[in-house]
């Protein structure tokens, strides 16, 4: 395994063990539920948006190590930035997890989430790394929704 493959795995793995933003958020403004049926994963992704801006968030759940770690690297990337930017990097992320395999990806651009995107070799698993983020978009612009991942 490449050293940066190692890197990666640790960084899932860590965030999996100890998921940050985890817990309940009782002053969320917004929030939807999320489910993949097919693996199980369950996630609750809860908001507190003033001035159009993610001053904290949060998520529940339970899932595979990818979706619980997804989850966990989402809240920090969009923790304190405004709505807008958030759902472009919804937008950015799915791109970069639907992109063919051959084809690289920016890991600057991408920070810590580029982490995922040796999950475009495993189609069934790119599910379980976007369903934080669907749940997420949903709470955003259609608070309370539920989005399932079929």
């Amino acid at each position: 395994m490449s050293d940066l493959s190692e890197l990666y795995q640790d960084l899932i793995l860590d965030h999996n063990r100890r998921p940050r933003n985890f817990g309940e958020l009782p002053d969320a403004t917004c929030h939807a539920d999320g489910h993949n049926p097919l693996c199980g994963d369950r996630v609750v992704v809860a908001a507190r948006i003033e001035d159009g801006i993610i001053r904290d968030i949060r998520f529940t759940g339970s899932g595979c190590a990818i979706s619980k770690a997804s989850a966990s690297l989402m809240t920090e990337a969009v923790r304190e930035r405004r709505v807008a930017e958030a759902l472009e990097l919804f937008d950015r992320f799915q791109a970069m997890l639907t992109t063919p395999t051959g084809q690289p990806v920016d890991a600057e651009a991408f920070g810590k989430l580029a982490v995922f995107a040796g999950v475009r070799e495993f189609p069934m698993r790119v599910k379980c790394a976007t369903l934080a983020w669907h749940t997420l978009k949903a709470a955003l612009l259609q608070p309370g929704g539920v989005v399932r991942t079929e």
